[in-house]
């Protein structure tokens, strides 16, 4: 029997790089919020393990995260790993969407699924995070704040317990750049002196304290090496948007406005310049 689940993009809302470790990487401060725009993954049973994708750049072997994730799953219930997978990709990667950990994701919870494997939500996690710093984010439903390499979250919830959903209408524009996470980072200086409070900026839903405090720290010096980026968020900012930021270490950016109306009229401006873009309506809280 065919199965399908559907793998969901992120944005960044602000992104603080915090220090540099002794191992190389990077400790930072970011808010994930999940979007409508989703990969579509199928699975299947089959005698092997196979792979197709509806994008011939993608590899469809162990270079494919999805690949991966199976095996891995696999490994640790001990079985063969047979299934007959397909990736429909429909959100751009290598763009700060978080394109591929989310097909992970996906592919880690199908796998169960079809190979009727009981793990443990820690040990699912776990795999997860072997996978990728993004990855465990995707086995959720809501926003989160991630710390640590990003891999550490919380649930990003109001003061009441209830979730907290984007009550504003969010504009995506992916120009065609491709930024390398690496050298992104090579960009940027940490600094953990006295950072605003990602989580409780966004919380006050105010658009004009996310323009203060909800900031990202590669945006700059992005913005500066790619002016197509710096371009596209000139646009939303010029379409009306309320708050404008890079998600992630690009090439995407992100806008938000107080009414859906405006996010598809800045939507339909960026593809004029070209890029792919995305509108995603307010959240009912």
């Amino acid at each position: 029997m065919l199965r399908t689940r559907f793998a969901p993009a992120k944005v960044n809302l602000g992104l603080h790089v915090l220090r540099r470790r002794l191992d190389g990487y990077h400790e930072i401060e970011t808010v994930f919020a999940p979007i409508g725009w989703a990969d579509a993954l199928t699975a299947e049973p089959h005698d092997a393990l196979t792979l197709s994708t509806s994008d011939p750049d993608l590899p469809t072997d162990r270079g494919n995260l999805v690949w991966k994730a199976a095996e891995a799953l696999a490994e640790w219930a001990g079985i063969e790993p047979h299934a007959r997978l397909h990736l429909d990709k429909r959100v751009p990667y290598g763009a700060g969407l978080g394109s591929g950990s989310s097909d992970a994701a996906a592919a880690l919870r199908l796998c169960a699924e079809l190979w009727e494997v009981q793990i443990p939500e820690p040990d699912l996690h776990r795999l997860a995070a072997a996978l990728g710093a993004d990855v465990p984010f995707f086995l959720g439903e809501g926003a989160a704040i991630g710390t640590g390499l990003g891999d550490d979250l919380a649930p990003l919830t109001r003061a009441d317990g209830t979730p907290w959903r984007c009550p504003f209408a969010l504009c995506v524009v992916v120009p065609e750049v491709h930024v390398s996470t690496p050298e992104a980072y090579g960009m940027v200086t940490p600094n953990d002196h006295e950072r605003p409070d990602l989580a409780t900026a966004i919380l006050s839903d105010d658009l004009d304290r996310w323009r203060r405090e909800v900031t990202n720290d590669f945006e700059a010096p992005i913005a500066a090496r790619f002016p197509a980026i710096g371009r596209a968020l000139d646009g939303l900012r010029d379409a009306g948007a309320g708050w404008a930021a890079l998600s992630g270490s690009g090439s995407s950016v992100v806008g938000a406005f107080e009414r859906i109306g405006d996010a598809e009229a800045a939507a339909e401006a960026a593809q004029v310049t070209g890029g792919r873009v995305w509108v995603e309506a307010p959240r009912a809280s």
